[in-house]
């Protein structure tokens, strides 16, 4: 089996991450340095497990709500990949970034970022996802394990549902290393693969399996699902933890008292439809997480 890794290339550097940035509140707008807004703006870093151009309006709303709660211009910077997004942190090129949960482990111990808010159902209830499998309908694949010999696409490197989800199942089922697996680059991409028939197995999130129905570019009834995880909590929100705390309280509550409106639409991205407000969590939330990193013997050095 290859080694679940979130390496960076070498080619990343201090000064470029592959990050690509918005302003929330216009190219025009500063803001003095204040307690809710160090060093004049606030940076926010968002994965790209969607397309980044449909992402990027979607957080820009998201981020002018935050702009006003805490009177300061917040930028929205979509990073290249897991790496990226952790290393920004860890170089205090971010304030604030949202992480999939197995990146969020990784996350927490190399850049000291804490969970703050994640995003809640109309009923204001945690809201979760599942990894899935999935199948052409008339592939001879019934379960996991007769992927044996079979190609599966996976999302990326570090992704929970797109990495170390399915290849903990792999392994459980003792068919790792007879299924000739790969990263497609992202989850769109391994559903992409699979629709084209380049691979005879794809990663299939429900969060991606729910917008990509909505888009007309997957019909669920021409494939099966042939493994599904247990279910995952959601994306969390965090901060980083040398920042002063005061600024840290401001940011949670900011996100707390943001309207449902202003989160919809990435909640949408999410699986989450209707939306409700945004829900506190903390690290303990993601502890299934930190296991699963434990029992994959995956570190910090990882990263």
């Amino acid at each position: 089996m290859k080694k679940i890794t979130l390496a960076a290339t070498a080619a990343l550097t201090l000064l470029g991450l592959g990050l690509t940035g918005c302003s929330a509140a216009g190219e025009d707008q500063t803001s003095a340095e204040s307690v809710t807004c160090p060093g004049g703006q606030i940076r926010f870093g968002v994965l790209p497990y969607e397309d980044p151009e449909a992402l990027e309006p979607a957080y820009r709303l998201l981020a002018d709500a935050l702009s006003e709660k805490l009177d300061c211009p917040v930028e929205v910077q979509i990073t290249e990949d897991y790496a990226a997004e952790v290393l920004a942190m860890e170089n205090d090129q971010l304030e604030i970034a949202q992480f999939g949960p197995l990146g969020f482990v990784f996350a927490n111990e190399r850049a000291g970022a804490t969970a703050l808010a994640s995003f809640g159902d109309a009923e204001g209830q945690p809201t979760t996802y599942t990894g899935g499998i999935w199948v052409p309908k008339d592939s001879p694949v019934k379960t996991i394990e007769d992927l044996k010999g079979k190609t599966l696409a996976l999302g990326s490197p570090g992704s929970t549902s797109g990495d170390a989800l399915p290849m903990s199942a792999l392994v459980d089922a003792g068919v790792d290393a007879d299924v000739q697996w790969d990263y497609a680059g992202g989850h769109p991409e391994a559903l992409l693969a699979l629709v084209n028939g380049t691979v005879d197995a794809a990663q299939i999130n429900s969060q991606t399996l729910a917008t990509a129905t909505e888009a007309g570019t997957f019909d669920p009834a021409g494939y099966r699902q042939v493994w599904e995880s247990e279910e995952i909590p959601n994306d969390p929100v965090t901060v980083r933890s040398n920042l002063p705390q005061e600024f840290q309280d401001a940011v949670k509550d900011a996100l707390l008292g943001l309207d449902s409106a202003d989160v919809a639409k990435v909640s949408k991205f999410l699986g989450v439809d209707p939306a409700g407000p945004m829900i506190e969590v903390s690290n303990d939330t993601y502890q299934p997480l930190f296991d699963l990193a434990k029992t994959m013997n995956l570190t910090e050095k990882d990263v």
